[in-house]
Order: structure tokens, then sequence, then C-alpha cells
């Protein structure tokens, strides 16, 4: 039997939802933040109530610089027994937390606002 964790959402989760509703709306798509909410309490949720695990480590990423192995250094500290891990979730980059019997998301980000915004850059 597959043993059950919580799942819980940060204050910086919820912040990154309120800012892809407006990336979203900026974009003309209002009606697929809808659907995200659902996919997230249907699909994600419950599935990482079942297999926390299912996302890759996060910090299994190879380090190319002295100030990023610090801040590893720094940030594994913090989690202590913790797993930080991402999934890739339809168009959308999750970043989580499994804490003992609990899954903590902290962020997510839709693939469009992780590039770079070249015509903005210059005007």
């Amino acid at each position: 039997m597959v043993r059950q964790v919580t799942v819980k959402l940060t204050a910086n989760f919820e912040r990154n939802l309120e800012e892809i509703a407006a990336f979203l709306d900026g974009a003309g798509a209002p009606q697929v933040y809808d659907r995200l909410l659902d996919d997230l309490a249907d699909t994600l949720i419950p599935n990482l109530e079942r297999f926390p695990a299912m996302g890759r480590l996060f910090l299994e990423r190879s380090v190319c610089s002295v100030e990023v192995g610090n801040a590893i250094t720094r940030l594994q500290a913090k989690l202590g027994d913790g797993e930080l891990r991402e999934y890739l979730f339809a168009e959308y980059l999750v970043l989580y937390v499994q804490l003992g019997d609990a899954v903590h998301l902290l962020s997510i980000k839709h693939h469009r606002q992780l590039s770079f915004d070249f015509p903005s850059l210059w005007p």
C-alpha cells in the first residue's frame, strides 16, 4: 500500500499562481488559468499525495561555479532531510520539497515565463 502525504501550498506558490493568472490574462487566455487550477486539484496534487518522489531531484544538477556550489550547500543545510524536486507539469515547472509526511509546493511557472523577453530589452 502506498503511504499518502499531505500537499501544502506555500505563500510563494500562491503568489506564483496570481502571476500566472495575470500572465495568461495578458496573453488573452484567461480560461487557461481555470484549466490549470482544475489540473492542479484533479491531477498534480493527488499524484503528489501518492507519489511524492515523482519529480526529479533538483540538487542533482551539475555545479558549474563556486557561487552555485556555496548556494547549494546553504540550501541543503536549510532543507535538512527534505528533498527538493522539480516536476514538469503540462506547460508548467513546479518546484516542491518533501519534508516527512508533507509535500510543500514552493513555486510554479509557465514555461513562457521562464524565457527572456528580448523585444522588451531593446525598445
